[in-house]
């Protein structure tokens, strides 16, 4: 059997933090130009990005954008964390994420573009803030690539063990590369698909739950309701600080929500389909992360030894009698980790892309093919992710969890530049007088209130030993970055676009 394991603390160590955390060593960041561009717009004359996308792959691309191995498998660590109580945990995490993704989602209506949060940054805090936060965002991506390709190749090396894992890994790597190349139209038809499959087997897992529940499924013995809150310790038995503890641990499965914005901008109505996505995310979270973790406590007894060992959705599946269920799970986690490792590459070349536009970055990555591909920044993030995947399987032990420990925060820092930008953007256009056809709701009021929670769980988490390196290691490399950002704009004049909005 496909060992599930080995391949899920692969695919799931960047988004649950389950990994041992080492010490950091700063990555060397490319010089930047010092021609400089700060237009909401990232067409310019070095390169188009083509208009590619339909409105059926941005739909879909929203959808896909939250499901990964961190739900399929990951999730029984939280569980089995908190236990039943975890699922509070996901609806607060779920909650912040909705409320970040209303924030970005009035400045992208109102200005859409690749750079996303990190153009607004740059526009509404400073160009040391873009600078950073798109660098820092760059690298987070770049590190999902490597991942991904270990969970593909552990998964394909246990169905085909005569090969060896590292050059799944690798291949997989230059197999979805390829389809970033050619054109945008191509990544969003296979996403497409691949968010079909996923969206098909989340559906049919909580379909079978409930009819498990009620009953329905013959031979099949369920914890059931009863489980959530009286039997094997109650609704919380390890108490509210292991609570706690698992929220700062599943809100990181929700990174790449808010790339929609992102992909949004390479398709023909952009502010449309942001709208469009950014309003969906509800239902989205709800269905697939609530509705799904519900049925896993009450089928699966949150003290149950297998459910961290094999995953959430496998243990589930074997106690109501599925056959094959290992099977099942294991392809489905192939799907869910190849479906984001494509999204990698495009996400980390768009960003990468877009820091060059603004010239934060070598100009030679501006450039788009004919087709309107940034064929340079594509090249350049997946041979970076390409060349630490293979360095984890030839490189002395710990050196690639010693990378992983540097973006440990790197989406909470997201979500805080989100805040600030929209608070201080807002404020702007509402002295201009310019009329938002997106709001954030109760500004600011929520607006601040998110950035207090966000400050509240950094500080969380600099408490807590297990999480401690990972906010001191992401924090020490942003310095670094807007050290870079704040040395190389000095003396460079700015247009007044680019400066600070107070």
């Amino acid at each position: 059997m496909p060992n599930i394991n080995n391949s899920a603390r692969a695919t799931c160590r960047l988004i649950d933090f389950k990994g041992d955390i080492f010490r950091l060593r700063l990555p060397v960041l490319p010089c930047v130009s010092k021609k400089r561009t700060t237009s909401m717009n990232t067409v310019g004359s070095d390169g188009n990005l083509a208009q590619g996308f339909k409105p059926r792959h941005v739909t879909m691309l929203s959808i896909a954008g939250i499901i990964g191995a961190g739900l399929f498998v990951g999730s029984g660590h939280a569980i089995a964390a908190a236990g039943p109580a975890t699922i509070i945990s996901y609806f607060v995490a779920g909650t912040l994420v909705v409320l970040v993704m209303r924030m970005l989602g009035e400045m992208a209506v109102a200005h859409p573009d690749t750079g996303s949060f990190s153009t607004y940054a740059d526009q509404a805090i400073g160009r040391w803030a873009g600078y950073t936060i798109g660098w820092l965002y760059w690298w987070f991506w770049v590190l999902v690539i490597p991942i991904e390709a270990l969970a593909a190749g552990h998964v394909l090396n246990a169905w085909f063990p005569q090969v060896d894992s590292w050059i799944f890994a690798l291949a997989s790597v230059l197999l979805l590369a390829g389809t970033n190349l050619f054109s945008v139209a191509k990544y969003g038809e296979f996403e497409f698909w691949f968010a079909i499959l996923k969206v098909t087997a989340i559906l049919g897992f909580i379909g079978l739950g409930f009819a498990a529940l009620m009953g329905w499924l013959p031979n099949r013995e369920v914890s059931g309701l009863s489980g959530l809150m009286a039997e094997y310790g109650g609704f919380a038995p390890k108490g509210w600080s292991a609570v706690v503890g698992a929220f700062i641990t599943v809100m990181f499965s929700f990174i790449g929500t808010e790339a929609v914005t992102i992909a949004a901008s390479e398709s023909s109505d952009p502010s449309r389909n942001i709208a469009k996505a950014t309003r969906s995310v509800i239902w989205r979270i709800s269905t697939f992360y609530i509705l799904s973790i519900f049925v896993i406590i009450s089928v699966v007894p949150w003290n149950d030894p297998q459910l961290a060992v094999v995953g959430s959705y496998q243990r589930a599946l074997e106690i109501m009698n599925i056959p094959n269920a290992a099977f099942m799970v294991d392809l489905v986690v192939l799907v869910a980790v190849t479906s984001c490792m494509n999204s990698s590459i495009y996400i980390a070349s768009r960003m990468m892309f877009s820091l060059a536009k603004r010239g934060d970055a070598p100009a030679f990555l501006n450039k788009t093919s004919k087709v309107g591909v940034p064929r340079a920044a594509v090249f350049g993030s997946t041979l970076i992710g390409a060349a630490i995947a293979v360095l984890n399987y030839f490189a002395p032990k710990g050196v690639f969890e010693f990378l992983l420990a540097s973006s440990g925060a790197i989406a909470l820092l997201v979500y805080m530049v989100i805040a600030i930008s929209q608070l201080r953007m807002r404020r702007r256009l509402e002295r201009e007088n310019t009329e938002l056809k997106f709001r954030m709701w109760l500004f600011p009021y929520l607006t601040w209130a998110v950035i207090i929670f966000i400050a509240g769980a950094l500080a969380v988490m600099m408490y807590t030993p297990e999480h401690r390196a990972e906010v001191s290691s992401t924090l020490g490399l942003a310095i670094v970055i807007s050290f870079l950002g704040i040395v190389t704009s000095r003396g460079h004049a700015q247009p007044v676009a680019a400066r600070s909005m107070g």
